[in-house]
């Protein structure tokens, strides 16, 4: 299976971006986990992040016929962007929505989700680990 992890605005600021909120773990952090979990699975991963929503829709658009799901936390773009959700379902990959905070607990405008609509999962709350339970949904199911 081949999956492409992809993460939005200031995600590569892990670890020093309200670390009360995210953790002190890096970014490069979290892919060294992730990647650990697939050489497990035997899942090839790849890896995305980008400030820009017009890369991030690029990047999408890139994966159709050669990527068999996506694992997203588009970070900011998950309240805002219409753009994101419409190259998700232009690809029509199978998506599991990530965020490593519990986005429910936290601001009014937070619990709107764009990408929510396409996903077939959101995980929310689980830090780093809500990536491998995402990775794990995608290739198992709930």
């Amino acid at each position: 299976m081949k999956i492409l992890v992809i993460n939005g605005p200031n995600i590569n600021m892990l670890g020093t971006r309200e670390p009360d909120i995210y953790g002190k773990k890096t970014y490069k952090q979290l892919l060294e986990y992730i990647t650990a979990y697939c050489e497990q699975k035997d899942v090839e991963v790849s890896f995305y992040q980008s400030n820009h929503e017009g890369d991030i829709v690029d990047m999408i658009q890139s994966a159709y016929g050669n990527t068999d799901g996506i694992v997203i936390n588009p970070a900011a773009y998950t309240h805002t962007s219409v753009a994101i959700l419409d190259a998700l379902k232009s690809v029509g990959i199978r998506t599991v929505e990530v965020h490593i905070s519990d986005v429910d607990k936290r601001e009014p405008f937070r619990q709107i989700s764009y990408v929510g609509l396409y996903a077939e999962k959101t995980i929310k709350g689980l830090g780093f680990d809500g990536y491998i339970k995402a990775i794990e949904y995608l290739l198992y199911g709930d």
